[in-house]
């Protein structure tokens, strides 16, 4: 196997080897963060829930949000790197392996945040060790597994060749690529076929286990709950499904334009500008669920459902609503992706993917915390929730966590096409 000519393995050992100052800075502070997030993770684990304003009428609050923004997260991605490499969408090829990959990151961050959640997170495995088959939970931790177990194996797939390239550079990236491949792996017209085959036949395989599996049956974790009228209805999965494009579109897009930029590297701006219009588009089907959800809602006139939207629209916690999941999350980027001046603005498309990215998460607020502050039955008391300030350190910890897995995985796997590289023939 020939190695790589001299000039593309000094620039690739170069690349890797040199650390920018915004790069040391930028780990310097996800470690700062990821300590303090650490401390008050600790302190959660063996102190218990009583760090929280969670209570036995609001059981569920911020972590349980971010819970499912993540997982949302982590679909939408994946659904998006199935355009790629099972509907052969090339245009979008250079995000696809980084789709993969963000959607491990994403699952990861997601599970930790419902390990924080569970009142004794040491009998987290139980729900596979005693799997009840009637319960939707256990089922979805079971999804939660396979799903992964997919992810990682189609991410490898999907970077094995660049991997076998990578193995002669004598840098911690080659090395990695070594521990990775097999020493007489090949790369031909046959391997690449039988890669190929292999990605269409897993992406397949991931659609109907991430909409029906993963994020729908985590919308159905809401839907069955009868007690409460605002989640129990049967368009709450498909809701989540759509919502989780409309994110995970809008983090891949806000993520290779950031990355891009930081490390000074020129800007597919067709591509860019497709994604914004298809976050846009997926918008305005998530828009379309919401409202006849709200509709049916109100005009059933049942007074729970009216109390609920009322919770939502026009309380103390209505900012969230108006201000993030209207504001933020509908207005400012349907906005900045069709006026004539802004839709083919690199900074501007950025702004709006980052807008519909907060704004999921004030939707995912919206689903959790309103509904609950409503009392079950007559004669209870009003809950009241708002995050503790140990609530929102340990949220912060966690995502920092994530952040510094993406960052270093970035840094030593092969995510992008990289035309320093010569194939290498077997």
């Amino acid at each position: 196997m020939p190695a790589i000519t001299g000039n593309a393995q000094l620039n690739q050992h170069n690349q890797h080897k040199k650390f920018s100052p915004m790069f040391k800075w930028w780990i310097g502070i996800l470690m700062v963060l990821f300590a303090i997030g650490g401390y008050f993770i600790i302190e959660r684990l063996v102190v218990g829930l009583t760090t929280t304003n969670l209570s036995s009428f609001t059981p569920w609050g911020a972590w349980i949000a971010f819970y499912i923004f993540f997982v949302g997260l982590s679909a939408g991605s994946f659904l998006l790197s199935t355009m790629i490499f099972v509907f052969g969408m090339e245009q979008y090829e250079r995000v696809g392996k980084m789709a993969l990959f963000t959607a491990i990151v994403c699952m990861i961050i997601a599970l930790t945040f419902v390990l924080m959640d569970l009142g004794k997170p040491e009998r987290a495995m139980n729900a596979m060790i005693y799997w009840n088959v009637t319960s939707i939970l256990a089922w979805e931790i079971h999804f939660y597994v396979v799903y992964i177990a997919l992810l990682v194996t189609e991410l490898y797939i999907a970077m094995r060749e660049d991997l076998v390239r990578l193995r002669p550079v004598n840098d911690l990236k080659g090395k990695i690529a070594r521990m990775l491949t097999f020493k007489n792996s090949k790369i031909n017209d046959k391997t690449k076929k039988r890669d190929n085959k292999w990605m269409k036949i897993l992406g397949t395989i991931g659609i109907p286990l991430a909409i029906l599996g993963v994020h729908g049956g985590t919308g159905a974790i809401f839907a069955v709950v009868s007690a409460k009228e605002s989640w129990n209805s049967g368009v709450f999965p498909i809701i989540f499904v759509v919502s989780a494009m409309v994110s995970g579109t809008a983090l891949l897009l806000a993520i290779y334009v950031i990355k891009n930029k930081a490390m000074k590297k020129p800007i597919d701006t067709q591509m860019v500008v497709s994604l914004a219009k298809m976050m846009a588009a997926f918008l305005f089907v998530d828009l379309l669920l919401q409202f006849y959800d709200l509709l049916v809602g109100w005009y059933s006139l049942s007074e729970t459902s009216l109390q609920s939207l009322g919770t939502m629209m026009g309380s103390a916690y209505s900012w969230s609503y108006w201000g993030v999941q209207m504001g933020l999350g509908v207005v400012v980027p349907i906005f900045l992706v069709f006026f004539k001046k802004t839709s083919h603005n690199i900074n501007a498309l950025l702004i709006a993917a980052i807008s519909v990215v907060i704004g999921i998460i004030g939707v995912r607020f919206n689903i959790v915390v309103p509904s609950q502050i409503i009392p079950i039955m007559e004669g209870f008391p009003a809950s009241n929730y708002f995050p503790t300030i140990r609530e929102w350190l340990v949220s912060v910890g966690i995502v920092a966590m994530g952040l510094l897995i993406f960052t270093i995985g970035d840094r030593l796997l092969p995510l992008e096409e990289n035309d320093q590289l010569e194939e290498v023939e077997g």
